[in-house]
Order: C-alpha cells, then sequence, then structure tokens
C-alpha cells in the first residue's frame, strides 16, 4: 500500500521493489503471475518488467506453461550480475566475503586473529581490503556489516562486547559512513543472521523467524511477520545480556548470571583449557577449540558431557525465545551449532522439558544450513535487501558492471 502524499516515482520504485523480491524468492516467474501475485495490471507488469530488463536486473529466460496451457516467457532476477560485500566482525575474527544477490559466497578473507590491541590496525586493514575488491570489480553495488551487539544504531558505536572490550572504543558510521565508493549498511550480528535464513534460506520461514547466533557471543535476531524487531535505539532482543542466575557470575554489561556467561564460544573454550581435554587448546583460537572438542564427539564421556551442559544452557536460550517471541523456528547458528546433532538433540530435550507443549510443539528448531557462515552472509543480506527495495538507485550510481 502506497502511502498519502507519496510521489510517483516512489510508487514506480516500490513495484520495481515488490517484482525483483518475488523473483528473488520464487525464481522464474511470467508476467501474468506476477500481476496476480502482486495484484498489478498486465500493462503495469509488462511496462515495469521493460524498464527492468534495460536496467540489466532481470531478464527473460525460456518459456512457462501458463494459464489454459498457453505458453509464457519467464522472467528472472540477474543475481549474479550484481554483487555485494559482507564484512564479518565477531570480537576476535573478522572475515570479509563477495557475494552475489542470492546469497551464494563467491570469495572469502579471513583476517589474523584480532586481540584489543590490534583492532585500530584491523580497521585499517579491512578499509584497504574492500577497496581492493570494489577496485577489481565494478559490480559490486553496496557492502554490509555485521556487529556485535547491543549496537546503538544511530550512534554507530557497540554499547558493550563482553571479553573484548576495545571495539566499544569504535565508531563505525564514522569510520566507513564515507570509505567507499559504494553506501555501507551496518547491522547487529544475530539480526543479520536473520535476514540471511529470510533471504538466502529456502527452508526458513521468513514471516516468523528467530536467529539465535551462539558464537563468541550470543544474541538474537527476530523477524516478526516479515519485519526485523530493533528496538528504540537498535538493541532489541539482546537474549545474551538476559540473567539466568541473579547470583551468577558478573558480566562486563553489569548484570550477574548472563547466559552469555554460560554458552559461548568463549566460555567452552576457557572450560576446554581448563579441562586439559585438548592438548594445545590455550594457543587455539575460541573457533578452533571448539571444533576441536566436536570432532571428538562420541569418542569419550568426558567430552560428550561437556557439550551437554553447555548444550543445555543453549537450551535455556531457546525456552526464552519461545515464551517471550513464540517464532515459528529458531534457527541456531555459528560456531556451538557446528557441534551438529548432539548439540540439537539436548537443546530440543531441554525446551520439551520446560515449555508448554502448545507452545514448544508449534516451535521448530533447527540448526543453520545456510552454504556460509550465517554472520557474514547476514552481513551480505543486509546488502542485498537494500538493493531489493531501492533497486534504482543501485543501479544508477553504479559504474557499467563486468558481464
Amino acid at each position: 500500500m502506497i502511502a498519502p502524499g507519496s510521489t510517483h516515482a516512489s510508487m514506480a520504485e516500490l513495484n520495481r521493489s515488490r517484482i525483483i523480491r518475488l523473483l528473488h524468492l520464487n525464481g522464474v516467474s511470467s508476467r501474468a503471475h506476477i500481476a496476480r501475485e502482486l495484484s498489478l495490471t498486465p500493462a503495469a507488469i509488462t511496462k515495469i518488467t521493460a524498464q527492468l530488463i534495460d536496467m540489466g536486473i532481470i531478464s527473460e529466460t525460456g518459456t512457462l506453461d501458463g494459464i489454459k496451457k498457453r505458453r509464457s516467457i519467464g522472467l528472472k532476477l540477474n543475481e549474479s550480475k550484481y554483487r555485494v560485500i559482507g564484512v564479518k566482525f565477531a570480537r576476535s575474527i573478522i572475515q570479509i566475503g563477495v557475494f552475489d544477490l542470492g546469497g551464494n559466497l563467491e570469495s572469502v578473507q579471513t583476517l589474523p586473529p584480532v586481540n584489543n590491541d590490534d583492532i585500530p590496525g584491523t580497521l585499517e586493514d579491512i578499509t584497504v581490503r574492500v577497496n581492493h575488491l570494489l577496485e577489481l570489480d565494478p559490480s559490486i553495488v553496496a557492502i554490509g556489516m555485521a556487529v556485535p551487539g547491543p549496537y546503538l544504531r544511530d550512534e554507530g558505536r557497540i554499547a558493550v562486547v563482553t571479553s573484548m572490550i576495545g571495539w566499544q572504543n569504535v565508531n563505525f558510521l564514522d569510520e566507513y559512513e564515507h570509505a567507499f565508493r559504494v553506501p555501507v549498511f551496518i547491522e547487529q550480528d544475530a539480526r543479520a543472521g536473520a535476514l540471511a535464513q529470510s533471504l538466502f534460506n529456502p527452508n526458513a520461514s521468513s514471516n516468523n523467524l528467530a536467529y539465535y547466533l551462539v558464537g563468541e557471543g550470543v544474541g538474537l535476531g527476530l523477524m516478526d511477520h516479515g519485519n526485523l524487531i530493533n528496538g528504540e535505539v537498535g538493541a532489541a532482543t539482546e537474549i545474551g545480556h538476559i540473567s539466568i542466575d541473579v547470583n551468577g557470575e558478573p558480566c562486563e554489561c553489569g548484570n550477574r548470571g548472563c547466559l552469555e556467561r554460560y554458552c559461548s564460544a568463549v566460555r567452552m573454550h576457557r572450560i576446554i583449557d581448563e579441562s586439559g581435554l585438548i592438548d594445545g587448546s590455550a594457543s587455539m583460537t575460541h573457533a578452533d577449540a571448539c571444533l576441536a572438542l566436536f570432532s571428538h564427539l562420541g569418542n569419550g564421556d568426558a567430552y560428550d558431557k561437556l557439550l551437554h551442559d553447555l548444550a543445555t544452557y543453549v537450551g535455556y536460550g531457546c525456552v526464552m525465545i519461545i515464551n517471550a517471541f513464540n517464532p515459528r523456528q529458531i534457527v541456531i547458528g555459528d560456531i556451538l551449532s557446528q557441534a551438529g546433532q548432539p548439540l540439537l538433540d539436548t537443546v530440543k530435550q531441554v525446551v520439551a522439558q520446560r515449555v508448554i507443549p502448545t507452545l514448544s510443539e508449534s516451535t521448530e528448531i533447527l540448526l543453520s544450513d545456510l552454504p556460509a557462515d550465517a554472520t557474514l552472509s547476514g552481513a551480505a543480506a543486509v546488502a542485498a535487501a537494500q538493493f531489493l527495495e531501492h533497486p534504482t538507485e543501485f543501479v544508477e550510481q553504479q559504474e557499467p558492471p563486468v558481464s
């Protein structure tokens, strides 16, 4: 629906966006099918699709069976003609990926592990690497960045980053808003992950979806009836800082017993070091230490018990998510999700024991199956979503893409 006072130009752009979003979701469609789905006249669809073909955003492809067995020409989104860059910030882990509009990863760079002292140099390194990618590929139209939460979107900074306090001194808007030839869009990492599931995962329920990030931090992104929940300053759904023990471990956010203190990769790494289960774990990254433990699952009670204890806390998080937000799906992603079925089984057991049956039975819990890391894909999704919503703006500011 067009808001009162909207211009003809904004109405035209809205209809262009609706068409390419439909093609992004459904793949190849005929003009007649698009007209029916969007309640637009065939004449309007013919005009708008002609514009989109001229802009190079969509193209004709083959024929389809239409009404009364009439053959129709199919239309598809040219996903590979335009690309976006995704940048994942995860405390010590920084990755830069190039994706097409369908969420397909074309290249990825993983920077050296970061500590607090390295942050200024890392920020400069990201600028150099991204500008190099932009020089090599004029088809890149936008950059998305996914940063730990709680991210204060209007200020451009993170309110608190447990275990890596140096990131709190970075203003991402000041650092990157005008650093590149294409626009930059920044989102909290779990919300970016939810957007990636919605845009790029055909098995996800885009209307009511929770993306539960369990990595170096713990976060939640929520799609409610197709819209991201942000909150007043962009800090909604910060599940990692909800207390599960009022007398528990102190957290750098000022609270006690925060969920993040009990089921993050940082916590798991610390327990692995203390247990001596993995040789040389102290010199590993958090991710590598966790993956080393996962490789031993099924080979000993100590390994399995450690994961079971951590997964139980992950399950407590799902209990809170279901009771607070009642999503259709909870998708668990990031480092701990790589434990696979043993983690998922424990989570489901906790939910079955602690949630009202009507709610637990109506909630599907699954592991992220995106081909690339969900937060990195989420960063790309933040940029791709902007293209899908405002296609003309991006095409007009872009140099002719390489065919």
